[in-house]
């Protein structure tokens, strides 16, 4: 299949399977913040932050190791997946015998347990998640996603409307879903005939070289995406960040659909390498300026309707958050970037140089939060220390990346979007005088800009389908 085809087949599938579903999360904001105070959703963030923080480390990485390994013909995949599962019970084992110093941290006495199923139902569900992605089956992966987030919104309806459980409730529900997905897929699939006796334990070694530095990158990642929340709790009080964290909703968006769309670009990339070099870094080029254009295009929609949206999204005593979503808005345009330039080294299995950038990220975000937020700034001054950290790091890949896969990053129509999605965030934020129509200017400026990266990439894709047909 004309590899266009199949990035354009594997993105809807993805698509179908997560951006509905992810889309009736983001909506269900209005809802939990109706049943959750913002100190209540606070605690409850922090919880799942946290556990999402033990994820890496309780797995030892292993799963985005399980799926770049699974994929590569020259390893045997019931050995992967195998020594996947080995890896998690091991780290579940030990994280149960550590697990009672969380509660010497004030805001999780009591919810020690929850942080704990948390966890281990995400560590099951993603390794056979990934695995399935790995195998190819990206329909199956799509139908598992609308589960996962139907039972999510399910229960906790159920767990916050109906018993009035709260912060237990809200965690709880994902921990049910997740078990309930990793159950669904082991049936369907069968997983424990992947499971074998006797592992080829030669493949141990290149798989935790591979994860093991994996580790300390998702961990800084975490600390340049959510550490934010923490100071902002423990500088300003939990109300604050209850607001700030609703502010992070709206920006998800971009998040959600870029994650749709790497899930799906990370399996393109990996299986096209194996071809021509220069058509390999081609069609890097092509998906890369398409990406971008797409990227700053639905960043700056969402900073011009920031207001009206959170207005809409959240109870009232949550309305000051739309302060925060402009930049944050940017920062998560540039996430999205961060995450595109690491698929090359997900290619070369470079993950040492994805350590070393993200510790960068995370080192700057660090310093900047606590130089920030303690300011006349406040809790904008985390999404400023946001920002800058991303930008960074976007910065540094770009002149990394290319030693690898030399594609082009079309600098000059990157800083001109820059430039204009910064002008827009700032003239929302101050609220200049007529920013309706600077906003309006500023939208219709990135369109012309990245109508012609749009218009061929669409072209492509349109060939390649109907090249399909007449064959």
């Amino acid at each position: 299949m004309n590899k266009y085809k199949t990035l354009l087949s594997n993105t809807l599938l993805i698509s179908m399977g997560t951006f509905g579903s992810k889309l009736l999360v983001f909506l269900m904001v209005r809802f939990y913040t109706g049943y959750l105070t913002p100190s209540d959703y606070s605690t409850a963030d922090l919880i799942t932050q946290t556990a999402n923080l033990l994820f890496p480390i309780i797995s030892l990485g292993i799963t985005d190791g399980v799926f770049r390994f699974a994929m590569d013909g020259n390893y045997d995949r019931k050995s992967v997946f195998t020594l996947g599962l080995t890896a998690i019970i091991g780290g579940s084992l030990m994280f149960l015998i550590i697990a009672p110093l969380l509660g010497l941290v004030g805001d999780f006495k009591g919810y020690v347990w929850l942080i704990v199923v948390y966890t281990m139902a995400y560590c099951c569900h993603s390794l056979c998640s990934q695995y399935i992605r790995a195998m190819g089956k990206t329909a199956l992966f799509a139908v598992q996603g609308i589960i996962n987030t139907s039972l999510v919104i399910i229960l906790n309806i159920l767990f916050l409307a109906a018993f009035s459980m709260g912060i237990t409730g809200y965690v709880l529900s994902v921990v049910l879903a997740d078990t309930l997905c990793t159950l669904f897929l082991v049936i369907k699939e069968k997983l424990w005939q992947n499971l074998i006796f006797k592992p080829d334990i030669s493949i141990v070694k290149p798989i935790l070289k591979y994860s093991i530095p994996l580790i300390p990158s998702t961990i800084f990642w975490w600390i340049t995406s959510v550490s934010d929340r923490y100071m902002v709790n423990g500088m300003i009080g939990s109300d604050a960040n209850g607001i700030y964290t609703v502010s992070y909703k709206l920006p998800t968006v971009l998040t959600l659909v870029s994650s749709v769309f790497m899930q799906a670009w990370q399996f393109s990339a990996v299986t096209e390498s194996e071809g021509d070099k220069k058509e390999h870094a081609k069609f890097f080029t092509q998906v890369w300026r398409s990406f971008q254009a797409v990227m700053f295009l639905a960043g700056s929609a969402i900073i011009a309707f920031a207001k009206p949206a959170i207005k809409l999204l959240a109870a009232k005593e949550y309305y000051g958050a739309w302060e925060y979503v402009p930049l944050l808005s940017v920062a998560m345009i540039f996430t999205a970037f961060v995450s595109f330039t690491g698929t090359v080294y997900v290619v070369n299995k470079k993950s040492g140089i994805s350590f070393i950038t993200a510790f960068i990220g995370a080192a700057s975000n660090i310093i900047l939060n606590f130089l920030l937020i303690p300011s006349p700034l406040g809790a904008q001054g985390a999404a400023i220390a946001t920002v800058a950290s991303y930008f960074l790091v976007f910065i540094i890949r770009c002149f990394n990346v290319k030693k690898y896969i030399p594609f082009k990053l079309y600098g000059g129509h990157v800083a001109a979007n820059t430039l204009i999605i910064f002008i827009q965030a700032a003239v929302m934020i101050l609220e200049i005088n007529g920013w309706i129509f600077i906003q309006a200017i500023c939208i219709i400026a990135l369109a012309v800009i990245n109508f012609k990266f749009l218009i061929g990439f669409i072209n492509k894709i349109l060939n390649s389908v109907f090249r399909g047909k007449k064959k």
